[in-house]
């Protein structure tokens, strides 16, 4: 994979999350805290935004250091504003790290802790694709969790996002 695929994904990446964020930003401190119904794993829509939020700087710090960083937790943040803040700093560390990264880089390892013991070794791409993957999996919970409170964010579709960028 080329290293100018992997920023597009990005680029879509963000430009998804800000979708969501701009939806969310609708709702009342309440109504994302609320216990999410049915609940997808995170307890509430806020949680589930803090998930998406944690991988993604998980796996930066990750893919930089080779070091997982402290979890987030919901507790992390105060308010929405708190957490899109957080999260525009970490697309920007993302942004910062991809226009590093070459075409080489994309086949190197990345070796990492596991859970059980002992460490992984992963291709850099991989990793990379899997935390665009990841959050559209669970956009995709949070645009069905926001549209049952009557705020759909819209389409999120990559072909969508191609064409508001005239590609």
């Amino acid at each position: 994979m080329r290293i100018d695929d992997i920023r597009l994904l990005y680029a879509y990446n963000a430009w998804a999350n800000e979708r969501i964020l701009t939806t969310a930003a609708a709702l009342t401190p309440a109504q994302l805290r609320a216990p999410a119904v049915p609940d997808p794993g995170y307890g509430t829509l806020f949680g589930s935004l803090v998930h998406l939020l944690e991988a993604e700087n998980a796996w930066r710090v990750v893919l930089e250091t080779g070091d997982w960083p402290d979890m987030l937790t919901p507790d992390d943040f105060a308010t929405l504003d708190a957490l899109a803040t957080f999260w525009r700093t970490e697309a920007a560390a993302m942004h910062a790290y991809l226009a590093r990264l070459t075409d080489a880089d994309m086949d190197g390892s990345v070796r990492y802790a596991i859970e059980e013991g002992g460490y992984r070794e992963r291709v850099r791409w991989h990793c990379l694709v899997h935390v665009v993957n990841h959050g559209t999996y669970h956009r995709g919970e949070v645009a069905a969790l926001l549209t049952g409170q009557g705020h759909s964010p819209g389409e999120l579709d990559f072909t969508l996002f191609l064409r508001t960028m005239g590609i």
